[in-house]
């Protein structure tokens, strides 16, 4: 059993340890505009969604495919956000290799920025293929970032 001496002594040392680093900060981040960079590392990940591009399908149907883009030094990877009201799919397709579907994902309805393509090259052409579970009337609308 620890005595109690050994115990303060480790409580007394965390407090310091503590005390001495800096206080995290919460900035709220938009997908159209950048996030300035500060002592947090992971702040250059953000930046990528500054320069998303939107989608938009009259009508959502089955779905749909967007683009051609081209991945930038922005991203790491394929980011999308469905803005419509109803779940879709998205998968990329690597045109210069393929012209099939690397894998589904699974994008709920008004969702947040989700991967679907990760550690994905700069320079690399693609497109977003949508499927959606049944036929939609109203929109579909994403945004692409990369």
């Amino acid at each position: 059993m620890p005595s109690p001496t050994a115990r303060l002594l480790a409580v007394a040392t965390a407090t310091a340890l503590l005390a001495a680093g800096t206080p995290a900060r919460a900035e709220p981040t938009t997908p159209t505009a950048p996030v300035s960079s500060g002592p947090n590392e992971f702040a250059p990940l953000e930046t990528c969604y500054g320069g998303a591009v939107r989608s938009y399908f009259e009508t959502g149907r089955y779905g749909g495919s967007a683009g051609q883009y081209r991945t930038t030094t922005r991203c790491r990877d394929i980011n999308v956000r469905n803005a419509s009201v109803y779940a879709t799919e998205a998968c990329v397709i690597f045109v210069d290799k393929t012209s099939a579907c690397n894998y589904w994902t699974y994008l709920p309805a008004n969702s947040g920025w989700i991967t679907v393509a990760t550690n994905v090259r700069d320079g690399v052409n693609f497109r977003v293929r949508f499927e959606n579970l049944r036929y939609e009337y109203e929109p579909l609308i994403a945004y692409h970032a990369f």
